[in-house]
């Protein structure tokens, strides 16, 4: 009886720990108030720039914008912007590129056919048919974790931008347990 008491408890505690995992950028919980994750961030090496309410620098070999998202005085989302934009090859093979990325890291799970084909025309598939061209992932407690039911409230998800003709990456950490759930309205 104590054995069944015990793996109960140790189970409760388990799942209890899980819920309470969030979203993790570069090590640092999506969860908090505003200015403490600037803090982190600039901790880590980026430049807060306060006329655009935004950090800039380094990640994952780009040049980036950094915007802290909020909902109630909490932060539910880091969105990570490629600060320069390419053309269609290039924002193809960096698209893909990622996927690949995700695909390979042990800390996320998702679906492994999210890359755009060679044939797919961007421009014409985002201009006339108004597509978009997205992809999402979900992070794991830890890399060992086989199964992890709390993983869709940590997706991590990318999309390209269209600026004319011109492409860049928009991507997206978010903590699914801070986001607007409708008690607002």
């Amino acid at each position: 009886m104590k054995k069944v008491l015990l793996a109960l408890l140790l189970l409760v505690s388990t799942a209890s720990y899980a819920q309470n995992e969030v979203t993790k950028f570069l090590g640092i919980p999506i969860d908090g108030y505003k200015s403490e994750m600037i803090q982190k961030l600039k901790a880590k090496g980026y430049k807060y720039n306060s006329t655009a309410d935004c950090l800039e620098g380094e990640f994952n070999g780009r040049e980036v914008v950094i915007g802290v998202v909020t909902n109630n005085n909490n932060v539910y989302r880091i969105a990570v912007f490629d600060k320069d934009y390419s053309n269609e090859t290039d924002i193809r093979i960096r698209f893909n590129t990622l996927c690949g990325q995700f695909e390979n890291n042990s800390r996320y799970i998702g679906s492994r056919d999210q890359k755009i084909s060679e044939s797919d025309d961007i421009s014409y598939e985002i201009g006339v048919h108004s597509k978009r061209y997205e992809a999402v992932f979900y992070q794991k407690i830890n890399a060992e974790s086989e199964i992890d039911v709390d993983a869709f409230n940590r997706p991590v998800w990318f999309m390209i931008d269209d600026s004319y003709g011109r492409y860049r990456i928009l991507m997206f950490y978010d903590n699914a347990n801070n986001q607007a759930n409708g008690d607002d309205l």
